[in-house]
C-alpha cells in the first residue's frame, strides 16, 4: 500500500467571506447567508485558517484518507459557493397521460393526479431550500447544496414509476438543469 507523506491543499477565502473553524466544525458566512458543517469524523485531517485561506493538511494518508480529504475541500468549496452565489436546481413537470397539479405547502411539495391517482405524492422539503412552482417547472434553490440537491431529488423520486416502459410512461418530474443564482 503507497502512502503520500503529506497533503496540503488551500482554498481562497473571497473577501466577502468569512470562515470560522472551530475544532473540524466549518462555520462560513457570506451576503447570502450562513451555512455550517460538522467535520469531526474526518480526524486525521487538520483543517485551519492562515492568510485569507482555509488550508486543509494531513500526513501518511492511504487511499481512503486521500478520498476523505479531498472530499472535505469540495464540501468547503462548496459551502463557500453558496453564501456567495446559491445554488438553483430547475425540475420540468413532464405528463402525456394525466394533468398534474403541484403545490408547495409548509415544507412538503404536495403532487395530485399524478398518472391519475386519487392519493398525492408527498415530497419533503430538506432544511431551508426554498421551492417555487412557476406553469410546468419546479425551482429548488438554497445556500446549502445538499439541502437543494436532496429537496429536487426527494421531488424525483416522489414521481418514480416502476414497472412500465419509461419510453412510453414519460410521466413525472425530472432535473433538467442545474446553477448558480448568482448575485439576486
Amino acid at each position: 500500500m503507497v502512502r503520500v507523506v503529506s497533503l496540503r491543499e488551500s482554498i481562497e477565502i473571497p473577501s466577502n467571506v468569512e470562515v470560522v473553524v472551530d475544532n473540524r466544525k466549518v462555520t462560513v458566512k457570506g451576503p447570502k447567508g450562513e451555512v455550517s458543517r460538522d467535520f469531526s469524523h474526518a480526524r486525521e485531517i487538520k483543517i485551519s485558517v492562515e492568510d485569507n485561506k482555509v488550508v486543509l493538511t494531513t500526513f501518511f494518508a492511504d487511499r481512503k484518507t486521500k478520498a476523505k480529504f479531498y472530499a472535505v475541500a469540495a464540501h468547503i468549496r462548496n459551502m463557500i459557493l453558496g453564501v456567495t452565489k446559491g445554488f438553483r436546481y430547475w425540475l420540468k413537470i413532464v405528463y402525456a397521460h394525466y394533468p398534474i397539479s403541484v403545490k408547495v405547502e409548509g415544507d412538503k411539495v404536495i403532487i395530485e393526479n399524478f398518472i391519475g391517482e386519487k392519493a398525492p405524492r408527498i415530497a419533503k422539503i430538506v432544511g431551508k431550500a426554498k421551492v417555487k412552482v412557476m406553469k410546468t417547472d419546479v425551482v429548488v434553490e438554497g445556500i446549502d447544496i445538499e439541502e437543494v440537491g436532496q429537496t429536487a431529488a426527494n421531488i424525483e423520486t416522489a414521481t418514480k414509476i416502476r414497472g412500465v416502459d419509461r419510453r412510453v410512461f414519460v410521466d413525472g418530474i425530472y432535473i433538467y438543469k442545474k446553477e448558480f443564482m448568482d448575485g439576486e
